[in-house]
């Protein structure tokens, strides 16, 4: 009878080769339970003799895990793919570094979607994203017996487990560049109308962050809903200095309107930084490379989705960690911002 190949072997098929049982090899592969040198070299021989992968479907038989998370990722209108790419890649990478495959879960079911793949078996976690302030999620979460992180708080998240950007924390740390600068009446350029709308959380407390500056040093603001394309964010910069022509300092929270901000401005006899000084909340790969470079917020991904997956795992071995992660907002000082003169 010929040999199998390698990667179809299994976990029967050690067990039967060294004469032990299916639970031995399990225990063998895990070193969960005390297993005798003798057997333990025979299990051990017969793996390498049969050229035996130990695999995820080993992996779940040995610690009755799946060593597969679920990532909630519903793809809304309004959303700036690349960012939720980079956060993607993030949880995908550090789940690998754990030994662990990620379920990307993309269709917008709400807590209908959870419930599926908590009652399958699939996964032993979920990590959640795009988390709105009234997320109809967060009950379900509370009550789900596999572990959970959010990227992202929602208004009450008690109970819960996030990992997050200070946003309200980012909105007045950029009024607080521009005020240091000389700047008494700034902007705020957000996300689309439709992200503001269903709630989602890191815009409404970047915007409360905003306001909650400009009351406190005693400066001029207005904070409004940017659309993404080009003739959009015209309309939006005309409408803004007809109504507030002083406006000298505008802070951009919407990654895909960045570059449009910058190219219309000097069409509308308004350079940058020499007349107005503009700061993003935005990637540093995406502030660098514009002309002229951008000082920004850092919105870090990367940071963001290796958190999230060990707070996980850290649930998964029976730890309580801490409940709100708020990684501090990081300026960086680039060509787009000046004294004003």
């Amino acid at each position: 009878m010929a040999a199998k190949r390698p990667d179809l072997v299994t976990i029967a098929d050690v067990a039967r080769h060294a004469g032990v049982a299916v639970s031995t090899v399990s225990y063998v592969l895990s070193a969960k339970r005390t297993i005798s040198t003798a057997t333990r070299e025979r299990v051990l021989a017969s793996i390498a003799t049969l050229g035996f992968r130990p695999n995820a479907g080993a992996r779940a038989l040995a610690s009755r895990r799946a060593n597969v998370i679920a990532l909630v990722l519903p793809l809304r209108t309004g959303m700036h793919l690349p960012i939720v790419m980079q956060l993607m890649t993030a949880v995908v990478t550090g789940a690998r570094g754990h030994d662990h495959d990620v379920l990307v879960m993309t269709a917008d079911e709400g807590p209908a979607g959870l419930r599926r793949v908590a009652d399958s078996s699939m996964v032993d976690g979920v990590v959640v994203m795009d988390v709105e302030m009234s997320d109809p999620r967060v009950p379900f979460l509370r009550e789900l017996r596999r572990p959970s992180v959010l990227i992202g708080f929602p208004a009450d998240a008690r109970g819960l487990t996030c990992v997050d950007l200070d946003f309200h924390g980012a909105g007045a740390r950029c009024v607080e560049e521009l005020v240091a600068l000389g700047h008494r009446r700034v902007a705020l350029l957000g996300a689309p109308a439709v992200v503001y709308a269903r709630g989602t959380g890191f815009a409404h407390r970047t915007r409360a962050g905003f306001l909650a500056a400009i009351s406190a040093l005693g400066v001029s603001g207005v904070a409004e809903p940017c659309e993404e394309d080009r003739s959009s964010v015209s309309a939006t910069l005309r409408d803004l200095f007809r109504a507030h022509p002083g406006t000298t300092g505008i802070v951009v929270h919407n990654e895909a309107a960045v570059e449009h901000v910058l190219t219309l401005l000097p069409s509308m006899g308004r350079r940058v930084p020499r007349d107005v000084s503009v700061i993003a909340i935005c990637p540093d790969e995406i502030a660098a490379r514009t002309r002229p470079a951008l000082t920004s917020v850092s919105i870090p991904a990367e940071e963001l989705g290796r958190q999230a997956v060990s707070l996980l795992m850290a649930k998964l071995s029976g730890a309580t960690p801490s409940e709100a992660t708020l990684l501090a907002p990081a300026l960086t000082v680039r060509a787009s911002t000046d004294h004003q003169r």
